[in-house]
């Protein structure tokens, strides 16, 4: 196994240190090389006596290696069936807040879509954020049954 470095002499660097922190620094200075060379690179081990070579792969894999490769990764997002669902879904929503009067319709678009705060639209009509909460609750309900039956 091919070492990208010697391990330094640690007793000629530091001589009034004891051998035990010598020893200790060769073991930690050995993880170091361990961690940044040996896990990282692929090894090749050559036995003379077997006449064998046997090649360690690395526990280390890059982007640009595996796209050479050309290796497939499972995308993560919705598939399809999920996104047609969702399509589907966000029609239905979009019909069910059609139904609605212009006054709830304006209080549900202005909530979720134009993410504005309860508080805020309370103020803007003139009544309390309980109120609004209310009332946001009631056509959430309404929502909800509007679009089970579509």
């Amino acid at each position: 196994m091919a070492k990208p470095y010697k391990i330094p002499d640690f007793k000629k660097l530091y001589p009034e240190t004891k051998n035990e922190i010598i020893a200790v620094l060769k073991i930690s200075e050995r993880k170091m090389q361990y961690q940044e060379y040996d896990l990282k690179n692929e090894q090749i081990v050559i036995d003379m006596e077997k006449q064998t070579v046997t090649v360690i792969p690395s526990r280390e894999d890059s982007y640009e290696r595996m796209k050479e490769a050309d290796v497939q990764f499972r995308d993560e997002g919705p598939g399809p069936e999920e996104q047609a669902i969702l399509r589907m879904e966000i029609k239905q929503l979009y019909r069910a807040i059609l139904c609605l009067s212009e006054d709830d319709r304006y209080l549900i678009v202005q909530l979720y879509f134009e993410e504005r705060t309860e508080r805020c639209l309370a103020k803007e009509l003139g009544c309390s954020q309980n109120a609004v909460n209310k009332r946001r609750q009631n056509i959430l309900k309404r929502l909800r049954h509007l679009m089970e039956n579509f």
